[in-house]
């Protein structure tokens, strides 16, 4: 049965409408969840009262971190800069391996202790010189109300926002939503419907649907990362095929994350993914024509580093989250060759390092 919906948890939702047999149905994700009066969809988020759709997290945090911009990850969007990062509870994907399922998949708000304004955690970002503000650790698309409205509280501040997403939203909220975010890291789980329906409760083309029309109808700064999961996802024929469509879809310049797999959640059964997976899959990428393919969750200080696309020299070295050397010009332009790398770039002014540090907002 589902918990009982709080005064306090229920902020006005967007995106639903009734039907005739009288329930009503969410419109943000291609889960079309159908409820009755006290019912939560599957995100246990988004939830019906007195017959409108409500969301029950919004000014509900489950903590706050400053991390590198790297971390997200996003090797091309202000290198070296650190981020506010803050997500809540739920998630609209039912991944059996998720490496946050103590957040995304909770039943309880316990973990919801940090209550924050747009303007407050706005406000906080900036008194911590964060560049930007990041929604992650569950998908920011079911409290796209919140996340929308701490965008708005961020520009008007000269904050950016970042949102970590599997992209997984109908065409509509997916137009509201990214209209407000800066940058983006797409989960491209796959590429197979067998495993998006297995393993997440979801499906491949809508994710694919996502892709498109942020390359096509958007200027959002969008990187994609596949964790590779021995067994399912990392078949050298399906690498390739995934890259190729990146290449050709959505073009050579949209950079790649391969990451490695641990234990985790409901498949604690499979083995951590081999390094050498990793590399594999990123020399297949790059043959297929990507000009920036990265590893993950390893130490591989090649694969984190960012190579110029024309002449292949190193022109930022990183070690993990730290940035062992940095040779672009502040255009992002590279010194060698001069040609500009794709992202968004600005005066490099030193680097953030590994460490993760947790914020609490109002002792900032």
């Amino acid at each position: 049965m589902d918990e009982p919906i709080s005064d306090s948890e229920r902020h006005p939702a967007r995106w639903w409408h009734r039907l005739d047999d009288g329930r009503i149905q969410c419109d943000l994700c291609p889960r079309d969840c159908k409820l009755h009066e006290g019912q939560r969809g599957a995100c246990f988020v988004r939830g019906r009262v007195n017959d409108a759709m409500v969301l029950t997290t919004y000014g509900r945090s489950s903590g706050f971190c400053v991390d590198p911009v790297e971390k997200k990850p996003l090797n091309h969007f202000y290198p070296g800069s650190s981020i506010l990062s803050f997500g809540t509870a739920g998630c609209n994907l039912t991944c059996k391996f998720c490496q946050n399922w103590d957040i995304s998949k909770s039943r309880s708000f316990d973990k919801l202790a940090d209550q924050a304004t747009p303007e407050v955690i706005a406000d906080t970002a900036l008194e911590l010189g964060c560049k930007s503000v990041a929604f992650t650790y569950n998908d920011p698309v079911i409290f796209a109300e919140y996340a929308m409205d701490v965008a708005d509280a961020c520009h008007a501040r000269g904050i950016k926002t970042v949102a970590v997403t599997a992209g997984y939203i109908h065409e509509q909220p997916r137009r509201d939503f990214f209209a407000k975010m800066d940058a983006a890291n797409v989960d491209l789980k796959a590429f197979t419907e067998d495993f998006y329906f297995k393993l997440t409760g979801a499906h491949l083309q809508p994710i694919l649907d996502t892709l498109v029309y942020l390359k096509h109808e958007t200027k959002v700064w969008f990187e994609l990362t596949t964790l590779i999961i021995p067994g399912h996802n990392d078949s050298a024929a399906e690498i390739r095929r995934m890259s190729e469509w990146v290449a050709q879809e959505l073009g050579p310049d949209v950079p790649l994350h391969f990451t490695a797999f641990h234990p985790d959640y409901k498949m604690i059964d499979i083995p951590p993914t081999p390094p050498a997976t990793l590399e594999i899959a990123r020399h297949i990428a790059l043959d297929a024509g990507m000009h920036y393919v990265y590893c993950g969750n390893v130490h591989d200080t090649e694969g984190d580093t960012t190579f110029c696309s024309s002449c292949k020299k190193p022109l930022i070295v990183r070690d993990w989250y730290e940035i062992r050397s940095y040779e672009l010009k502040d255009d992002g332009s590279c010194p060698h060759c001069g040609t500009r790398l794709a992202g968004h770039f600005e005066k490099f002014r030193g680097q953030f390092g590994r460490q993760r540090i947790p914020v609490s907002l109002g002792k900032a």
